[in-house]
């Protein structure tokens, strides 16, 4: 049997010492990522909304003067926008979190 194996210069104890801090790096990025808070708006302001890096909108807010009764299709149109402007702006911010605590690389299932 072989007496361990070194890979790239790195022996076994260096490789699980190097993943445990990778794992302790992206648990804190995942900490920061679900505090991390983007707002955005839509309709010049009419409507904002605020969300987080875990993709969870935390604040809808719609001025009075753009419900109009008659043109409700116009609101849900804002309010979409707004959503899914807030959500992609959401997952770059967390997606550049997680990026910086991995350093670069791209790990599966993580944003």
């Amino acid at each position: 049997m072989a007496k361990g194996f070194n890979m790239g210069g790195m022996n076994r104890n260096q490789m699980i010492a190097q993943a445990r801090k990778m794992q302790q790096q992206l648990i804190e990025a995942q900490q920061k990522v679900s505090e991390l808070e983007v707002s955005t708006s839509a309709g010049g302001g009419a409507v904002k909304v605020t969300a987080t890096g875990d993709m969870r909108v935390t604040s809808l807010t719609i001025d009075p003067e753009v419900v109009d009764p008659d043109d409700v299709e116009m609101l849900q149109d804002l309010i979409l926008a707004a959503v899914n402007d807030a959500l992609e702006s959401a997952g770059e911010a967390a997606s550049k979190q997680v990026s910086s605590a991995t350093g670069g690389l791209g790990i599966p299932g993580l944003f």
